[in-house]
């Protein structure tokens, strides 16, 4: 889509003391003041219709660094990020960029740009247009507008289509075209929602691939929302997870799938199973009657009967590309496992051995390995 309601450049944040050179001005930027392009939110509320949809968070994400939002529908990230960008009104607590309270200023005051869901680019206008419109409404120079907005589509690899309609291009262009308008006003905070959704899976993993090196190479502090654990996963230097409102966990990727600190974090984060009885021999921390168990699928290793204290049947094989996902049945239980090889057929038996497991007691992690 390429119309959205209302007036897309008013969704387009700005930032002070412009420059004609993105890269060279950013790094001048670190070099005058480290501390600025950071983000902190503290005690962040908004209610609606009686009910906290977020909830009191805090957050830090810390100069050129990119954090995901990453939660289901309803979970408060969108409200969240909209509450940052300055277009929705902060209930409680504040939001501070570079060190600046911001709270109180609206979206076209504050050092943040926002890239939407849906785009929000004006049809009528070439990409060139789109991309400058925000720094024509700042009056800044026609020359350096012009050198602003060639860098950045240079940046985003779309200066072949400059003259271009955006009905002329393909969505994942389109979304470059949003970025690079939001980029173009040097941020010190860019802020971007759901930005892959309107995009196939193939697309989604190229664009989600030129996002990432985009904001490594610019060094912006980056917020993304997104439901998509595979996404969040890729791109992100940390995941906060939200859930009714809250934030759950704070990790880097490979912290928060390897030790997720709730039930609900380690059933939104990657596939798990829940095993009880036999299966919890050994674990470390000892296991209570009403303790959750669970194993993540690379965990599940299926080995020959007479090798294993379980036995599984294969229920079904889900191909996944260059390996398969077998689900098993093991008494009440349901397994899944990866195998590479030739997975083994629907019906027959198997050992199982587990590897690592998560224990949780009262949703709160316990145990993590054995």
């Amino acid at each position: 889509m390429t119309t959205t309601k209302g007036d897309p450049m008013t969704d387009a944040t700005t930032v002070a003391n412009p420059a004609p050179s993105l890269q060279a001005d950013r790094r001048a930027d670190r070099r005058a003041d480290p501390t600025t392009g950071g983000l902190a939110l503290r005690g962040l509320r908004k209610t609606l219709g009686g009910r906290d949809v977020v909830a009191g968070i805090d957050l830090d994400v810390a100069k050129g660094e990119l954090v995901s939002l990453l939660g289901p529908s309803g979970c408060g990230k969108t409200t969240t990020l909209r509450m940052v960008a300055g277009f929705l009104p902060v209930d409680d607590g504040s939001v501070t960029m570079g060190g600046a309270d911001v709270t109180a200023l609206g979206p076209e005051r504050r050092p943040s740009a926002m890239v939407f869901q849906n785009y929000a680019l004006w049809p009528h206008m070439t990409v060139t247009q789109n991309v400058a419109f925000p720094l024509r409404t700042r009056r800044v120079p026609k020359q350096r507008t012009a050198e602003r907005v060639r860098e950045a589509l240079d940046l985003v690899g779309l200066s072949h289509h400059a003259t271009s309609k955006p009905t002329a291009i393909s969505g994942g262009e389109q979304q470059r075209v949003a970025l690079a308008r939001a980029i173009v006003q040097e941020p010190d905070v860019l802020l971007l929602d759901e930005p892959l959704s309107n995009l196939d899976a193939k697309l989604r993993v190229s664009v989600r691939d030129e996002i990432r090196r985009i904001q490594q190479r610019l060094g912006i502090t980056t917020v993304i929302v997104t439901h998509d654990q595979d996404e969040a996963l890729s791109v992100s230097d940390r995941i906060a997870v939200m859930h009714d409102g809250r934030i759950e966990q704070v990790a880097a990727p490979a912290d928060l799938y390897a030790r997720p600190s709730t039930r609900f974090v380690a059933s939104f984060i990657g596939a798990t199973s829940t095993v009880r009885g036999a299966f919890t021999a050994g674990v470390h921390t000892p296991v209570r009657a009403d303790d959750e168990v669970l194993v993540r699928p690379e965990s599940v290793t299926l080995v020959p009967d007479a090798d294993a204290p379980v036995r599984a049947t294969v229920t079904r094989v889900l191909m996944r590309g260059h390996f398969a996902e077998v689900v098993l049945a093991a008494g009440d239980a349901e397994l899944r496992a990866f195998v590479t090889g030739a997975p083994p057929a629907v019906g027959s038996t198997t050992g199982v051995r587990l590897g690592s497991v998560l224990v949780y007691r009262d949703g709160v992690l316990v145990e993590g390995d054995r």
